[in-house]
């Protein structure tokens, strides 16, 4: 019988105790049930979800308009059949959605979703949710709020989350993106604004910016950023970041996080599909970094080209942490390639991954996936160490996996 050998050893070690590892998701789209129709999760949520959508039109006969006015059940029955029956579904979301459906013990290898919809119409929502939970062995999540939101806001307005599991982050893209519908709001909501961006202007965003801090108590500010994004410009993108977020997320003793690549509807028939990315320029965070170093930033970029200038920008500003895999970036041997890179140039500390998930249902699938590719890097990075006569403990082991996820975030945010 050959014996195990040390490095046999060691690698089983490192997957099991990051099979066993709680994490921190520290960046969502997801809601739990008191925000009603923001809560997504089942079959028919997985398949319209808009990574799926994006490949479906690429195969399937059908003009998009016609599409759109399908029912929603419609719809996840024509992505199972194109998709899912007529081609092996080898794609990173379709095997997602296999993933899902295989922990919840649902044959996946079936010609319709009767199976999968009888599952899913047997099961609460509160119930279904800590079985996610659970598969997925995550312990806390971030979801991103958006007090602009008119499904969202009235849940805020009542009161908090009570679910601790489910934790905030203040996203307010809205005030970049529209900044003209915006204003309107904001005089609205009592927040007097003329949108000469004056000092009047700016002491009423960070007005509303504060009071909705102490309304949903975020662990972050948060907003997502063009290819297109530098800093320091000439826009009202810059100037509300500077004179408003920046310093309401001082105060607060929050991050800012910073989700920088995306290019809006490149293809607006596909809807929320429809975005694409760019190559964006990593010299703006290097420049919030230097000229704000009491602020702290959170950063992910969606472009692959931007990656190894985003580690050495974290390399030279302690105040920089950068985190996940985000939307395009999240495929296997990206994700494996970016986590490399990070280890190798910023050793752990870092965020390896976030879910980004919008259907519950993914987190299951989204971290079964990317532990078993952290697992097989942090093996060959300890690996690395043996033979230069380093040997990690499993308690160092165990250290380290939980800082990577969550402990890393939580001393950056000044709460471990």
């Amino acid at each position: 019988m050959t014996a195990t050998s040390p490095e046999t050893t060691l690698r089983e070690t490192v997957h099991a105790i990051v099979n066993e590892t709680p994490v921190l998701d520290i960046h969502t789209h997801l809601f739990g049930p008191r925000f009603g129709t923001l809560c997504l999760w089942g079959i028919d949520e997985m398949l319209t979800y808009h990574y799926v959508l994006a490949e479906l039109f690429r195969v399937a006969p059908i003009p998009y308009d016609q599409f759109w006015a399908m029912s929603q059940q419609q719809q996840a029955d024509y992505a199972w059949r194109h998709l899912f029956v007529e081609r092996s579904p080898i794609s990173e979301s379709c095997r997602g959605v296999l993933t899902v459906l295989n922990a919840l013990g649902i044959d996946v290898k079936q010609p319709n979703l009767d199976e999968a919809r009888k599952y899913f119409a047997s099961v609460a929502i509160d119930t279904y949710i800590d079985k996610v939970f659970t598969l997925a062995n995550v312990k806390r999540l971030i979801m991103t709020n958006d007090p602009f939101d008119a499904n969202e806001r009235p849940a805020w307005e009542s009161g908090r989350e009570t679910d601790g599991r489910f934790q905030s982050a203040l996203r307010i893209d809205f005030l970049f993106d529209r900044w003209d519908d915006a204003m309107r709001r904001l005089n609205e909501w009592g927040y007097a604004v003329t949108g000469d961006l004056g000092p009047a202007d700016l002491d009423a965003v960070k007005r509303f910016l504060s009071d909705w801090v102490e309304r949903i108590e975020p662990r972050y500010l948060a907003a997502s950023m063009p290819a297109t994004f530098n800093f320091p410009e000439d826009t009202v993108r810059a100037k509300l970041l500077e004179h408003c977020m920046l310093p309401v997320a001082r105060q607060a003793g929050i991050p800012l996080g910073l989700m920088i690549g995306v290019q809006r509807q490149t293809n607006p028939e596909l809807r929320l599909a429809g975005d694409s990315v760019g190559k964006g320029h990593a010299e703006a965070v290097v420049n919030l970094c230097r000229q704000f170093p009491d602020n702290r930033f959170l950063v992910t970029m969606l472009s692959r080209e931007n990656q190894h200038e985003l580690c050495v920008a974290a390399r030279k500003f302690s105040n920089l942490l950068v985190f996940g895999c985000w939307w395009f970036l999240n495929c296997p041997s990206i994700i494996e390639e970016m986590t490399r890179e990070r280890f190798e140039l910023l050793g752990l500390s870092v965020v390896p991954q976030h879910s980004d998930a919008r259907v519950l249902d993914q987190l299951i699938y989204k971290w079964a996936h990317s532990r078993r590719i952290i697992a097989d890097v942090l093996a060959d990075k300890y690996t690395d160490l043996v033979r230069a006569g380093w040997t990690p403990t499993e308690q160092e082991i165990r250290r380290d996996v939980a800082d990577l996820f969550g402990n890393v975030f939580e001393r950056f945010c000044g709460d471990a």
